[in-house]
C-alpha cells in the first residue's frame, strides 16, 4: 500500500484534476487522510502472513474454514448445525412470518 503522504498528495491532486476535467470516478484531495500518513504511519516495507494462512499452508488445506477455530456463521436453530435444527428454524421462521402478517 501507498503509505507516502508527499506521493499520496501528489496522486490525489492528479486525480483532483482528472476530475475538473471531467472524470467522474476521480476524487478529490482527502488532505486528512494525508495527515494521518503523515503522523500516524511510518514508512514501512517487508512481507507478512496469517496464522491462519500459515496453518492452511502447513495442513495442505484448501479453504481458510478448515483452519480456523471459530464458525463464520452459526445455525439459525442454535442447535449442532443437524439437517434437523435446519429443518426447526426454517419451520419456525415461516410460522414467525405468518404470526407477523395475520396482525
Amino acid at each position: 500500500e501507498l503509505n507516502d503522504p508527499l506521493v499520496q498528495r501528489e496522486r490525489f491532486a492528479q486525480q483532483a484534476a482528472d476530475k475538473e476535467a471531467g472524470d467522474d470516478e476521480a476524487q478529490a484531495v482527502d488532505e486528512n487522510f494525508c495527515t494521518a500518513l503523515e503522523y500516524g504511519l511510518p514508512p514501512t516495507g517487508g512481507w507478512g502472513m496469517g496464522i491462519d494462512r500459515l496453518a492452511m499452508f502447513l495442513t495442505d488445506s484448501n479453504n481458510i474454514k478448515e483452519v480456523l477455530f471459530f464458525p463464520a456463521m452459526k445455525p439459525r436453530g442454535g442447535g449442532d448445525g443437524t439437517e434437523d435444527d435446519m429443518a426447526a428454524a426454517a419451520v419456525a421462521s415461516s410460522v414467525a412470518d405468518d404470526d407477523d402478517s395475520t396482525q
